[in-house]
């Protein structure tokens, strides 16, 4: 049967327009007062259309529309917004007014997921709604990024629990044109397209726009009639389906994506992968360079690697994303070739030892292998990071391993709640989210009377109950409950009590049975008539995680416990705006993964931010986060070899904190209307979140850190037709060549007798052979510091030597002598000794692998 198509548009009134076009932009999914022209316009709908602006406007009456354009007080609500909206895309921000020379970059920001708000269904948790906090920040901060990924038809589950507490999982199709994206057209006014062969069968890709305050976000979608079924499922499901499933949406999104970018006409100069999903962008990366731009391979790699950027976000080796080699090769095998490289070559690029053919094709590793910049998402995470990836570079240091730490962050404005966000303005100053420059602003949150503080945090406690108590409500009635159970859900949750949340992805490692482990216990901490308790959760497990569905099974079933029942609850198919009433509302924000699988964890920082105190495992952010002044922790930041024995003296500390801490700080009250010592507590953990875990301050550091030298190596490299490039790669295949034979022969020093003084410098001389390589090439460096038990080098700084001034030729046996000088600078066992690493202006600071010689 053959359809012919048309797109019915809303007839919108002209002096609606700007409504319209604010509606297409998810600028308004962080600034309310966008949302409440449309609450006002119709409630219902609103939520009826889950908060989907576009939808909204298709389905309002079209006398709704027209009594709205005649309503004078609602045109000026809508004028004085619209002119808000046009101020903020028209005004320089921080990038420009810091970097005014660098305007014409561009940053590719690739990533598997991105959560932007609830109508925008194309993410499944943590990892997306880093992804969106990114985007929104850029465009606050001015940052020239775009953002790339995939447009899922179906998006990720939405969740439903059975009468027994199983998790089952329930797709709903996307209509995305009642959803705040564009189809990308062409010229002739055509869905522009690219075109990826998978299997030897072309797959063809449409692009979509999603405008996200400036930043452009682009995904692929390949659910076109052109394609075969195989093809069209694709991007049908966010982290649905098998192995071959996975392979082939990563394939588009790292390849596609990048033919999608130069189809649009953009050329960035930096490469962003958010996880390792994208690897395979670098694929494509070479082949143009090599294919367009004449480069050989080694040349368009040592391009890639030094304008890549790459962010891992995953603490255990399992949950690193591997492929096997024979599906890597079937769907990848022709592009490889298309490189002029061997098989067996490519496949080392994925593997931590290249010589193990039994290794599987790690794309976390590649990621690393072929990114001059990488990073943890948190101090702790960069630690267990070096760690699980040290072998990469062999002879390196742990404390040199190449990977840093750049620790996540939030986007205050979008989960900051609208009035905590008002009170702010009114101490702070109404642009204390735009000054993200200026942390000092946040300690000005002292100054805020805990009274108002108080009372502000008190009415967002009581909206998450009655939102708690209205979707609960839902939830029993698609259960076919009875009556009397859906009537007794108005005795749930009192909006005066200490209220606990707990939402977050449901794996075991997040532990989301450990409060229940001593059952009778929790009850009489949560049903002590003069001190009560109440605890909500939400929360997801994978489709495939069935140890993970299991906790949430247990759960439910000690909450249908009659001495549960009105004091714990869990609401179904958490999303960005269950977690937006839980972290505005809660008071204490309860977290416990098993240290340090943690990688960072957001959500506690949001809840920080609405006044929230966070009470967790010293795992993730919190391990920077937490002070006696911000929260409370759970245990000592100890880490268990036997689990079980880890749950137990965690669970312990659990309860005693609950118990001899929290519950009695928060009901205090000393003849106030309010716990003081509490307040000072929110004070306290609202200035730590605004002053360091901002999305901005985030932004801010991979600008400086990663993009800036990135865009500048870019420049450096492709200038003159990357004449840079090719004169690295020649310098460093010449280094290379002869680096096994560079050798510090010797280091010579005073004879200081047993034992030194603090201060005391210590000269070092070093006759260092170079056969083949020119000092210039090189730098030599004292390494000091102190001696662990092991004999191992800590906390050491390496210290750039001078080379002896010897004339102009080289010296016949090619040993020059080198000069430094070691401050001793704590007491204790001083370690000193001496490396050659590679200088090249072109070479940025991140270490190669294989060359470094230590004496």
């Amino acid at each position: 049967m053959r359809v012919k198509q048309l797109l019915v548009l809303p007839t919108v009134p002209d002096r609606l327009k700007p409504l319209q076009e604010m509606a297409n932009n998810l600028w308004f999914s962080w600034n309310f007062d966008v949302v409440r022209l449309f609450i006002r316009l119709d409630p219902e709908m609103w939520e009826a259309c889950y908060q989907n602006p576009i939808e909204m406007l298709s389905r309002l009456p079209q006398e709704s529309l027209a009594k709205a354009a005649q309503d004078e007080a609602f045109l000026i609500s809508l004028d004085r917004v619209y002119e808000k909206y046009k101020d903020y895309l028209s005004r320089k921000k921080w990038f420009h007014y810091k970097y005014p020379d660098m305007e014409d970059q561009r940053i590719a920001y690739f990533s598997l997921e991105y959560g932007l708000d609830t109508g925008l269904p194309v993410y499944s948790g943590g990892l997306g709604v880093l992804a969106g906090d990114t985007l929104k920040s850029a465009s606050d901060l001015g940052l020239p990024l775009i953002g790339v990924g995939l447009l899922y038809r179906y998006g990720y589950f939405r969740q439903i629990l059975s009468p027994d507490g199983w998790q089952q999982e329930r797709y709903e199709e996307n209509d995305w044109y009642h959803m705040p994206v564009d189809l990308v057209k062409n010229g002739k006014d055509e869905p522009l397209r690219v075109t990826v062969e998978l299997d030897g069968m072309p797959v063809h890709c449409q692009i979509w726009k999603v405008t996200v305050g400036h930043i452009p976000l682009y995904l692929l979608d390949t659910n076109i009639p052109e394609n075969s079924t195989k093809a069209r499922e694709i991007t049908s499901v966010l982290y649905g389906g098998d192995k071959d499933m996975r392979i082939r949406q990563e394939i588009i999104l790292g390849i596609g994506g990048v033919r999608a970018l130069k189809a649009l006409g953009l050329n960035p100069g930096v490469y962003h992968m958010n996880e390792g999903h994208s690897w395979f962008l670098t694929l494509e990366r070479l082949r143009i360079l090599m294919h367009e731009k004449g480069l050989s391979f080694y040349e368009a790699s040592q391009f890639v690697w030094a304008t890549s950027v790459f962010t891992t976000h995953t603490p255990v080796p399992a949950g690193n994303e591997r492929f096997d080699p024979v599906l890597v090769h079937r769907y990848l095998g022709d592009h490889i070739r298309q490189l002029g490289i061997s098989w067996k070559d490519f496949l080392t690029f994925g593997r931590i030892n290249p010589l193990d053919e039994n290794e599987t094709f790690c794309m976390t590793v590649a990621a690393l292998k072929y990114s001059a910049h990488n990073n943890g998402v948190s101090q702790l995470h960069k630690h267990v990071s070096r760690d699980m990836w040290h072998h990469i570079w062999p002879g390196l240091p742990k404390e040199e391993i190449p990977i840093t730490g750049i620790t996540n962050g939030v986007h205050l404005s979008s989960w900051i709640s609208h009035e905590m966000n008002d009170l702010f303005e009114s101490y702070l100053g109404p642009h204390f989210t735009e000054r993200p420059g200026a942390p000092e602003i946040w300690d000005k949150v002292s100054k805020v009377p805990d009274i108002e503080l108080w009372r502000i945090h008190a009415k967002r406690r009581e909206r998450l109950i009655f939102f708690a108590r209205k979707r609960l409500s839902r939830q029993l009635e698609k259960r076919k409950s009875t009556q009397f159970e859906i009537q007794r859900v108005e005795q749930v949750l009192d909006p005066q009590v200490l209220t606990i949340g707990f939402a977050r992805r449901f794996s075991t490692y997040k532990r989301g049975y450990l409060i229940f482990s001593d059952p009778d216990r929790l009850e009489k901490i949560l049903n002590n008539s003069k001190t009560p308790v109440q605890i909500i959760l939400a929360g997801k497990a994978h489709p495939l995680d069935n140890p993970g569905k299991d906790v949430i099974k247990k759960i439910l079933g000690f909450l249908n416990q009659d001495r549960f029942r009105q004091r714990i609850i869990f609401l179904e198919d958490y999303d960005i705006n269950v977690a937006r009433y839980l972290v505005q509302g809660v008071d204490v924000w309860l977290n416990n993964p098993r240290r340090p699988e943690e990688a960072s964890g957001t959500s506690g920082m949001k809840a920080a931010i609405n006044g929230a105190l966070n009470f967790s495992v010293l795992d993730g952010w919190w391990d920077e986060g937490y002070s006696e002044a911000t929260g409370f922790k759970i245990g000592n930041g100890e880490e268990y070899e036997n689990s079980d024995v880890g749950d137990r003296l965690e669970a312990e500390s659990l309860y005693n904190t609950l118990e001899r801490e929290i519950v009695p700080l928060f009901y205090e009250r000393e003849n106030r209307d309010y716990p003081e010592d509490w307040v000072a507590r929110m004070k306290g953990s609202i200035t730590m979140a605004g002053r360091s875990f901002s999305a901005a301050r985030m932004s801010m550091e991979y600008t400086d850190r990663f993009y800036l030298p990135t865009m500048r190596a870019n420049d450096a490299l492709s200038a003159d037709n990357y004449a840079g490039a090719r004169n690295l790669t020649a310098w460093l295949e010449r280094v290379q060549a002869a680096w096994d034979k560079v050798q510090i022969r010797d280091i010579d020093m005073p004879e200081l007798g047993q034992a030194v003084s603090i201060g005391q410098k210590i000269p070092v001389r070093m006759r260092v052979f170079l056969d083949g390589i020119r000092p210039q090439d090189v730098r030599v460096e004292v390494v000091a510091g102190r001696l662990s038990s092991q004999e191992q080098l800590v906390n050491f700084v390496p210290v750039e030597a001078r080379l002896n001034g010897q004339g102009s030729n080289p010296p016949t046996d090619n040993v020059y002598e080198y000069y430094g000088e070691v401050v001793c600078k704590e007491s204790g066992r001083l370690g000193i000794t001496a490396r050659v690493v590679p200088r090249n202006e072109y070479l940025t600071d991140s270490p190669k692998p294989k060359l470094i010689s230590w004496w």
